[in-house]
C-alpha cells in the first residue's frame, strides 16, 4: 500500500509494454498518495499509459491534472499536447508545445512538433475556409429562385455529398446550415428531398449534432413532413428520423477514433417524445398511408429489443401502456368503410407485425396478461349490437391480432360470443360484413380446435357465399377459407365434391383472379393463398405451371413486400417443385397394408420425377430465380423464418440439374442463397447450404460469388461436413470446398479458420469411396496453405501417415489426390521428407508403386515425391539409391515417349541430383 512502491511497480510494467497493468498501479497509487509532487508524477505517468492505449481524452485529462499541480511540468505539457493533437484540437496542442519550447528552447523534438502542428493548423484553416466558401456558394444557388434548375440540382447533390463527410457536415452545421435547410424544406418543394437527405447525413453517427438538429427542427415538424402522401419524401424523412434515433440509442456508425464525445443530455426524454409522436401518427387522419407505414416501420425497428439477453424492455412496456390501443385501431381498420384512416396495402400487416414483436418482447406472464387485458378491453369497447360498423371493427382487430401474436389471437377468439359473431356475420346480407367475417374465419381456422368449430358452424355458409355472391373480393376469400379448412380440419366434405366435383375448376378461378390486374393487390393476395392449398393437387400444380400469364402474375406479386404473399408464393413453388418432405414408404409395410385391405396412398403420375423436372424447367424459364432473389431482400419483419425455409427448399430443387445452375447464378441465385444459409430455421439453413454446395461444386467461384461474397459461402459448406447430414450433402460440400481451396490462399485460410480441417480428415477415413476421394482431393488443395503444412509437420499426429497410406489405395482417383498432396507437402516442407520414411514401414513400397503406375498422372506425382526426398537430404537420397528405386528411375529415364516427356524429365532430375551428391556416376565414366 505504499504509493512510491506502486509507482515503481507501474514503471516496471510500463517498460515491459504492459500499459494496462501500469495504469492500474498508478491508479492505486493516486488513491493512496497524499503528496502533491508525487501526485503530479503519477498523473503524468498514467497519461503516458493512456497515450499508449490510444485513450486520448483520458490522457489529456490526466496531463491537465498534473499541470494544475505544477504548471511547468514539461513532461505533462508535452503529453497533453500529444493527446490534444490526436483529438483534433490542434490550436490547444500548439499552445502546450509552445510552452515546452519556451522552457527548453534547444529541444529539437519540441521545435519539430511546433513546425508540424503549425503546418497542420494552416492546412486545416485552408480546408475549413475552402469548405465554408463551398457551403456558402451552394446555399446561395439553392435559395436563389432565379438560379438555373440544373445548377440548383447540382448544388443540392453536392450538399448531400458534403454532408456525408465529417468535416463537411460540421461546416454546414456551424454556418447556420440547419436554418437554411429548413428554409429549403418550407419554401422549395422541389428541393425538399435534397434538404432532408443532407440533414440525414449530418445526423448519422454524431449524437450531439443529431440532438441539436432534432430540437431545432422539432419532432412535430419532422412527423408532419413524414406524413405527406409522397413515397420518396416520406421515406427520406423516415431515414432522417432513423439516423437521429440511432444516435440517441448509441447505434449506427461509430464515432471516429480518437474524437472526444461531446456531452449530451440524457436521451431517454427525446426517445420517448419521438415514440409518442409516432404513436399519435398512427391514428391521425391527417397522416397519409405512406406516413403511417413509415411510423409503423420505425416503431417495429426501434422499440423491441434487438437481443433477448438485453433485459431492458422498458421501451416495449412504454408503447404497450401508451399506444397499444392505437396500434389495435390501425389493425382493425376496414378500407371499405367511409371513416377508414388512409392506408396502403402493407399498413395493417405492418401493424400485425408490430403487435407480434411487442408481444414476443415481453419477459413474464404478468406483462403478457396486461397486454391481453388491454386487447380484450379494446375489443369489448367496440362490440355494439346497435352499431354494426363498430362490431365489424372489433372482429377486424381479432383478425389483425391473429396475423400477429397468434397465441394471443387464439385467446381473444375464446372471448364470449366472438366466434359466434364471426359465423353470424357470414350470414349477413351486407357484403362488407361477409368480407370481414370470412377473412377473420380464415385466420382463425389455422388452429385445429377453432377449425373444428368453424367446420361444424361455418362451412355451409362459406359454400353458400362462394356460390351466390357476385363480389369477387368475397368470393375469393370464401374459396381460400374452404381450402384452409380442408387443410386444417381434414374434413370429409372435400374440395373435390365442392363446386361440382372439380378442384381444377377452383384453381382455374384462382388463376383468373391472379391475372386480373384490375383487382387490388390485397384481394389478389388471397388468390395466391388459395393456390398454395390447391397446388397440393398434382393436376392443379401441373396446369398452373403451364399457365404462363398466371405464373408470371404470381411471380410479379412476389416482388411486393407482403408477408402473406411471400409465404403463399413460396408455398406454391414448393408444391410445384415437390420440394416438401415426403415419408418414404417401406415396401414390406405397403404389401402388409394391401394384404390387410388398408388404403395405401399411391404416387400421382404427375408427381413422378419426369413431371417434376418439366415443371422446374418451366419455372426457370418464367424467371422464378429473379423473383426468389427479390423475395430474399424483403425486410425481416415480412420475410419470416418459415418463408426462408420454403424459399431454400425451392432453390435446392432448382439446383438439382447441373445444367441449370448457370442460369441460377446469372439471375442472382447464388447471392440470394447466402443469407438463407446463415439465418432461419435449422432445416432452411441446411437446404440453402446444400443448394450453395451444388453451385460451388461445379461453378467458377469468381463468377458465382464475386468479390468478398465467396468467403461468406465457406461457413455454410463447412456446416454440411457433419455426420447428421446425409452422404450427398457431405459429398457436394466437399466438392465445393475443393473448388474453393483451389482458387486462392485466402480462401484456403478461411476454410481452415472455419475449423473444417478435422472434418475433412475424418472423411478421408470414410469407407464410402466417393466421400474418401472428395475429401482427399480437398486436402490436396489445402496443403498449399502454410498453416496446413505446419499441422502436418507438428509432432503427435498421423496426418502424414494417412496421406502416405492413401497413396497405396486401389482407387485411382484417391491415389491421384493423395499423391498430389504428398508431392506438394514434401516440396514445401523438407522436414516432411524424412518424416515420411518414419510414419509407416510401407512407405518405400508405396513410393515405388506410384513411380511405376500405369496412370501417367499418378506416376508423375510419384516421381515428384521421389525427387523431393532426394533433393531434401543426401543421407535420404543415399537410402533411396540403395533400393530398387534407382533401377526404376534409370528405366524411366531411358524411355523415349513424347507423351511421357514430363515424367522422363523428373526421372532425369532425380538421377542428376544423385550424381551431384556423388552417389552415382554417369555411364560415360
Amino acid at each position: 500500500e505504499d504509493p512510491i512502491q506502486l509507482k515503481e511497480e507501474g514503471n516496471k510494467y510500463f517498460q515491459a509494454n504492459d500499459y494496462e497493468k501500469a495504469a492500474q498501479s498508478y491508479t492505486q497509487a493516486i488513491k493512496l498518495n497524499k503528496d502533491k509532487a508525487l501526485q503530479a508524477v503519477l498523473y503524468r505517468n498514467r497519461a503516458a499509459c493512456f497515450l499508449k492505449k490510444e485513450e486520448y481524452a483520458k490522457a489529456a485529462s490526466d496531463a491537465s491534472r498534473a499541470i494544475d499541480i505544477n504548471s511547468s511540468d514539461i513532461k505533462a505539457l508535452y503529453r497533453r499536447s500529444q493527446a490534444l493533437e490526436k483529438l483534433g484540437k490542434l490550436d490547444q496542442a500548439f499552445k502546450d508545445a509552445q510552452k515546452c519550447a519556451t522552457i527548453e528552447p534547444r529541444n529539437k523534438n519540441f521545435q519539430e512538433t511546433l513546425r508540424r502542428l503549425g503546418a497542420n493548423i494552416q492546412e486545416k484553416l485552408r480546408i475549413q475556409f475552402s469548405t465554408d466558401l463551398r457551403v456558402q456558394k451552394m446555399f446561395e444557388i439553392l435559395l436563389d429562385e432565379n438560379s438555373d434548375k440544373e445548377k440548383r440540382e447540382k448544388a443540392a447533390n453536392n450538399l448531400i455529398i458534403l454532408g456525408r463527410e465529417e468535416a463537411g457536415a460540421e461546416r454546414i452545421f456551424q454556418n447556420n446550415g440547419v436554418s437554411l435547410l429548413l428554409q429549403l424544406i418550407e419554401k422549395n418543394p422541389e428541393l425538399v428531398l435534397a434538404a432532408v437527405r443532407t440533414l440525414s447525413e449530418m445526423c448519422t453517427g454524431h449524437k450531439a449534432r443529431a440532438t441539436a438538429i432534432l430540437h431545432y427542427l422539432g419532432i412535430d415538424s419532422i412527423c408532419m413532413w413524414m406524413s405527406v402522401d409522397n413515397e420518396e419524401i416520406s421515406l427520406a424523412v423516415c431515414s432522417l428520423l432513423q439516423a437521429i434515433t440511432d444516435c440517441l440509442l448509441g447505434q449506427g456508425k461509430e464515432e471516429h477514433h480518437g474524437k472526444e464525445e461531446a456531452v449530451v443530455l440524457d436521451t431517454k426524454k427525446d426517445l420517448r417524445m419521438i415514440t409518442m409522436r409516432l404513436l399519435d401518427m398512427l391514428v391521425s387522419k391527417k397522416v397519409s398511408g405512406q406516413g403511417r407505414d413509415r411510423a409503423l416501420n420505425l416503431l417495429n425497428k426501434n422499440i423491441p429489443r434487438k437481443e433477448l439477453k438485453d433485459h431492458d424492455n422498458s421501451r416495449t412496456i412504454f408503447v404497450i401502456d401508451n399506444g397499444l390501443k392505437k396500434i389495435l385501431k390501425v389493425a382493425g381498420q376496414i378500407p371499405e368503410l367511409p371513416d377508414c384512416l388512409p392506408l396502403t396495402e402493407n399498413t395493417q400487416l405492418s401493424a400485425s407485425v408490430l403487435l407480434n414483436k411487442l408481444y414476443d418482447d415481453l419477459r413474464c406472464d404478468p406483462e403478457r396478461d396486461n397486454y391481453r387485458v388491454i386487447c380484450e378491453e379494446y375489443i369489448k369497447s367496440k362490440v355494439d349490437p346497435q352499431d354494426m360498423d363498430k362490431t365489424l371493427h372489433a372482429i377486424q382487430v381479432v383478425s389483425g391480432v391473429l396475423q400477429g401474436p397468434f397465441d394471443l389471437g387464439n385467446k381473444l377468439l375464446g372471448m364470449k360470443g366472438v366466434m359466434e359473431m364471426m359465423v353470424a356475420l357470414c350470414g349477413s346480407e351486407r357484403e362488407i360484413d361477409q368480407l370481414v367475417a370470412v377473412e377473420a374465419l380464415i385466420h382463425a381456422s389455422t388452429k385445429l380446435s377453432r377449425a373444428t368449430f368453424i367446420i361444424s358452424n361455418g362451412v355451409a355458409l362459406l359454400k353458400e357465399i362462394y356460390k351466390k355472391t357476385k363480389n369477387e373480393k368475397i368470393k375469393i376469400r370464401a374459396l381460400v377459407g374452404l381450402c384452409k379448412l380442408g387443410s386444417a380440419g381434414g374434413t370429409d366434405y372435400g374440395l373435390r365434391q365442392f363446386a361440382e366435383g372439380s378442384t381444377e375448376k377452383l384453381a382455374r378461378q384462382c388463376r383468373k383472379w391472379l391475372c386480373n390486374a384490375s383487382i387490388d393487390v390485397r384481394t389478389r393476395r388471397w388468390a395466391v393463398e388459395g393456390m398454395s392449398y390447391l397446388t397440393l393437387d398434382a393436376d392443379v400444380k401441373d396446369d398452373f405451371v403451364e399457365d404462363e400469364p398466371a405464373l408470371q402474375a404470381m411471380l410479379e406479386l412476389a416482388k411486393t413486400s407482403d408477408k402473406t404473399i411471400l409465404y403463399s408464393v413460396a408455398s406454391v413453388l414448393v408444391n410445384c417443385t415437390n420440394s416438401y418432405d415426403t415419408k418414404e414408404l417401406v415396401p414390406e409395410l405397403v404389401q402388409l397394408a394391401k394384404f390387410s385391405k388398408q388404403h395405401v396412398p399411391e404416387e400421382h403420375p404427375k408427381d413422378k420425377k419426369d413431371f417434376v423436372v418439366k415443371r422446374v424447367k418451366r419455372l426457370l424459364k418464367a424467371g422464378v430465380v429473379s423473383a426468389l432473389a427479390c423475395m430474399v431482400k424483403a425486410d425481416s419483419a415480412v420475410l419470416t423464418d418459415q418463408s426462408k425455409e420454403l424459399i431454400a427448399r425451392v432453390f435446392l430443387a432448382l439446383c438439382e440439374d447441373p445444367k441449370d445452375r448457370g442460369i441460377i447464378v446469372a439471375e442472382g441465385g447464388g447471392k440470394a442463397l447466402i443469407p438463407l444459409a446463415l439465418e432461419g430455421t435449422e432445416v432452411g439453413k441446411i437446404k440453402a447450404s446444400h443448394a450453395l454446395a451444388k453451385i460451388a461444386a461445379i461453378s467458377n467461384p469468381d463468377m458465382a460469388f464475386p468479390g468478398e461474397r465467396v468467403y461468406e459461402v465457406v461457413r455454410p459448406l463447412v456446416s454440411l461436413l457433419n455426420t447428421e447430414r446425409d452422404g450427398l450433402q457431405n459429398y457436394e460440400a466437399l466438392l465445393g470446398l475443393t473448388n474453393f481451396s483451389g482458387r486462392s490462399d485466402k480462401l484456403r485460410m478461411k476454410i481452415v479458420k472455419e475449423k473444417a480441417l478435422p472434418d475433412i480428415e475424418n472423411y478421408m477415413f470414410e469407407n464410402h469411396d466417393q466421400l474418401r476421394q472428395a475429401a482427399t482431393e480437398c486436402m490436396c488443395n489445402l496443403v498449399l496453405n502454410k498453416e496446413v503444412q505446419e499441422r502436418f509437420v507438428a509432432d503427435g499426429n498421423d496426418r502424414l501417415k494417412l496421406v502416405v497410406l492413401l497413396c497405396g489405395e486401389d482407387d485411382e482417383k484417391v491415389q491421384v489426390a493423395a499423391a498430389g498432396a504428398l508431392a506438394m507437402l514434401t516440396a514445401a516442407q523438407k522436414k516432411l521428407c524424412s518424416k515420411m520414411t518414419e510414419v509407416t514401414t510401407q512407405w518405400l513400397e508405396i513410393l515405388q508403386r506410384l513411380c511405376l503406375h500405369e496412370n501417367m498422372e499418378v506416376q508423375h506425382r510419384g516421381l515428384v515425391i521421389a525427387f523431393n526426398l532426394i533433393n531434401a537430404d543426401k543421407d535420404l537420397a543415399k537410402k533411396l539409391v540403395e533400393t530398387e528405386l534407382l533401377e526404376i528411375l534409370t528405366y524411366i529415364g531411358k524411355q523415349e515417349d513424347p507423351k511421357k516427356q514430363h515424367i522422363i524429365n523428373v526421372a532425369h532430375d532425380c538421377l542428376t541430383r544423385c550424381m551431384d551428391y556423388g552417389l552415382i556416376k554417369p555411364l560415360s565414366q
